[in-house]
């Protein structure tokens, strides 16, 4: 069982600013922070090679108190920072199941090197087995949950996979065309675990979802379906695009759908 940071290394070296914000960056200005806990250039060599926290570029948003789950996904122990105290901090039930169809289906969905954007990635355990399966991936979320995000992805990707993470905000139905060109960025999946709920926001996220997707985009969506909105939502989704259901997971009443966009 692989696993990049160990989790003694990284709930003492690494974990020490966590909970105070900018403390990454403080952290930073005392000289780089290798995984055995020393400062500097890495031994033996006369060059800095990245480390967690010079890649740090969110400052995290300074919770109370956090937690760390395991999870094991395509061959490697994942380490997720949580905290209760933001729906955005915490793994959902849609998350799993999408990560157990990930690793299922590899030789089907033939993610190396694919593009890959997250809508909605939270914590990142979708993002992070994603990019462990070779996809090129881009998490995106809300402001406030960037910082956990970007955190989670670089601990548990760094050195370990072909393409590092990116992390970009996206407020969903807004500055799309700007912060997401067509003509520049392209995906072959967009994923989405949890996204729909009790929300006010379910039209902006249909909008873009339908933005994201271009011919031969993939939209990967699993959702515990909880309230009569989801399935309002499913109804609507299922007008804009060619919808399989992939898989069903009773014990957490999670559905998988594929979706490819309609075209007139």
């Amino acid at each position: 069982m692989d696993v990049c940071l160990s989790s003694t290394q990284q709930s003492g070296s690494l974990g020490g600013g966590l909970r105070t914000p900018g403390g990454w960056l403080e952290a930073d200005k005392k000289g780089t922070l290798q995984e055995d806990g020393s400062r500097g250039p890495p031994r033996g060599s006369n060059k800095e090679e990245p480390s967690l926290h010079s890649l740090q570029t969110f400052v995290p948003t300074n919770y109370s108190s956090y937690t760390q789950e395991n999870y094991l996904y395509a061959g490697k122990e994942i380490i997720i920072q949580e905290s209760i105290e933001c729906y955005g901090a915490v793994v959902w039930p849609g998350a799993t199941a999408l990560c157990q169809y990930l690793e299922e289906h590899t030789e089907e969905l033939n993610l190396q090197d694919a593009k890959v954007l997250e809508i909605g990635a939270g914590p990142g355990l979708v993002s992070i087995v994603a990019s462990i399966l070779g996809a090129q991936v881009t998490a995106t979320d809300l402001p406030d949950v960037l910082g956990n995000l970007q955190y989670n992805l670089l601990r548990n990707t760094l050195k370990c996979t072909a393409h590092l993470p990116e992390v970009k905000e996206l407020v969903w139905g807004e500055d799309l065309e700007q912060n997401f060109p067509k003509s520049t960025f392209y995906y072959d999946y967009v994923l989405a675990s949890d996204v729909v709920y009790d929300h006010y926001f379910l039209d902006k996220l249909l909008t873009t979802m339908v933005y994201l997707c271009q011919p031969g985009t993939v939209l990967l969506w699993a959702n515990k379906f909880r309230f009569s909105t989801d399935y309002k939502f499913l109804s609507k989704f299922k007008e804009t695009f060619e919808t399989t259901l992939l898989a069903e997971f009773p014990e957490s009443s999670v559905k998988l759908f594929k979706g490819t966009l309609k075209w007139e």
